[in-house]
């Protein structure tokens, strides 16, 4: 009888512990970034401004936004994440979908996401349209 609760008792245990290392591998960062027009390189209109709220999920590669734009000059046609300190433009590293799309979830590969999450301030998001085909609004994270 010992031996069977001593046995479940482990079993429980080892349960408990995957479930927590599980839980702990799955981290989910989120940001809140302000957009504004006078950010881009070369500027845009210091009107255009909005949000963004990005969640990325560092154990999946899983990122999701959703854009609250008060005003651009203009419709919107991509938007995605770069790399880039402030004032600089750099290379996209996540495409928020093939076009613009107001909310939505892409994947990119892990390793990516854990850098992004882990140096924010070296990437930056920004939205574009084709008056402003380098972006009508832009915001680090």
């Amino acid at each position: 009888m010992r031996r069977t609760v001593t046995a479940l008792v482990i079993s429980a245990l080892a349960l408990v512990a995957v479930l927590a290392a599980n839980a702990a591998a799955t981290k989910t960062v989120t940001f809140e970034v302000a957009l504004k027009g006078k950010n881009e390189a070369p500027a845009a209109p210091a009107s255009n401004k909005g949000k963004v709220e990005l969640k990325l999920n560092t154990a999946t590669g899983k990122v999701c936004w959703e854009f609250a734009l008060a005003k651009i000059d203009g419709k919107p046609n991509q938007a995605h994440i770069h790399k880039g300190k402030v004032g600089v433009s750099g290379n996209v590293v996540v495409p928020l979908g093939a076009n613009y799309k107001r909310q939505g979830c892409t994947k990119a590969a892990p390793s990516l996401v854990k850098s992004i999450a882990g140096h924010p301030r070296a990437y930056y998001v920004n939205v574009h349209n084709a008056k402003h085909p380098l972006g009508a609004m832009r915001g680090q994270l």
